[in-house]
């Protein structure tokens, strides 16, 4: 309702998204998501765009009846998150069992969508493979905002999709880690005090507000509360002093990358001999037929 009237006072004042933003000294996409209801804006903020827009005290009154700090927890939760992500500055995440999405290659992101607790469609899986790459590219670029990712080292070590799979992930973390905006640690299984119940993502926004996201089994909690954000933050800059530094982490992942190119080797080698010996037996019955024994005379 507080976006929505807005929305609406800024259309009957006549002004664009982008006019009212320049007048705030805010990005068009900042006035968006305060009128989707989707941030809060400062109260300094909104006297000024009482005043702009003509208002009286209709907005003060909205914002004092607002419960702003109120977790968003509803199933439509990763749109909401995507929406912060688009327009984020920075991100810190935490990550564990499985490489974080914005890092993920295309192969290993087939291969979770391809072996997820749903059943998906060719086409339902391909979808996903091209959504979930589609966020990648503003922050998979040399001008991109930070992107600073913490892996626990069980997201390294599980194999999803074989090693073959897993050999080109380390190949695209190693790639993606020359980035200059991409930093990546890995927290390892020793020598730690600090441990995360669940993977979270630490948002910052254009205008400096900040969110913090997790998941659950089946859903996402998204809050900008600022104990809530402060109380995370607070356990992440402890796990990442826990890292390895930048480093070693993406050395203890190039020797994952050794790992598992030896392990594809062996698979390759044993498939090669398993197709060899099948062949020989089929060669076998091909020579001699398969000789059934003839019934013995009086039987």
């Amino acid at each position: 309702m507080f976006g929505e009237e807005i929305r609406y006072a800024r259309e009957q004042a006549g002004y664009t998204q982008e006019e009212l933003g320049k007048l705030l000294h805010l990005d068009r996409t900042v006035v968006s998501r305060t009128e989707g209801g989707r941030r809060k804006p400062p109260l300094d903020e909104v006297v000024e765009i009482g005043q702009l827009l003509n208002t009286g005290d209709l907005l003060m009154r909205l914002y004092g009846m607002v419960d702003w700090n109120a977790s968003i927890d509803h199933p439509d939760w990763f749109q909401e998150r995507a929406d912060l992500e688009a327009v984020s500055v920075a991100l810190r995440v935490y990550q564990d069992s499985m490489i974080h999405g914005l890092l993920q290659c295309r192969q290993y992101a087939h291969a979770l969508f391809a072996n997820g607790a749903v059943a998906l469609s060719p086409k339902e899986i391909e979808e996903r493979i091209r959504a979930r790459l589609g966020r990648q590219s503003r922050f998979l670029a040399p001008d991109g905002p930070l992107l600073l990712v913490i892996l626990d080292e069980s997201a390294i070590r599980t194999a999803v999709g074989g090693p073959s799979v897993m050999r080109r992930q380390m190949e695209h973390l190693l790639r993606v880690a020359q980035l200059p905006n991409v930093i990546i640690q890995v927290a390892p299984f020793s020598n730690r005090r600090t441990f995360v119940k669940t993977a979270m993502v630490l948002l910052e926004l254009p205008d400096g507000e900040r969110w913090v996201y997790s998941e659950s089994l089946d859903r996402g909690h998204l809050s900008d509360a600022s104990d809530t954000v402060a109380k995370h933050q607070r356990r992440y800059d402890q796990l990442r002093a826990e890292c390895l530094s930048e480093a070693d982490s993406l050395q203890l992942i190039a020797d994952a990358l050794e790992g598992y190119r030896d392990d594809e080797q062996r698979a390759r080698r044993s498939r090669l001999a398993e197709e060899q010996l099948q062949r020989g037996r089929r060669r076998g019955l091909h020579r001699g037929g398969i000789r059934i024994p003839r019934p013995r005379s009086g039987a």
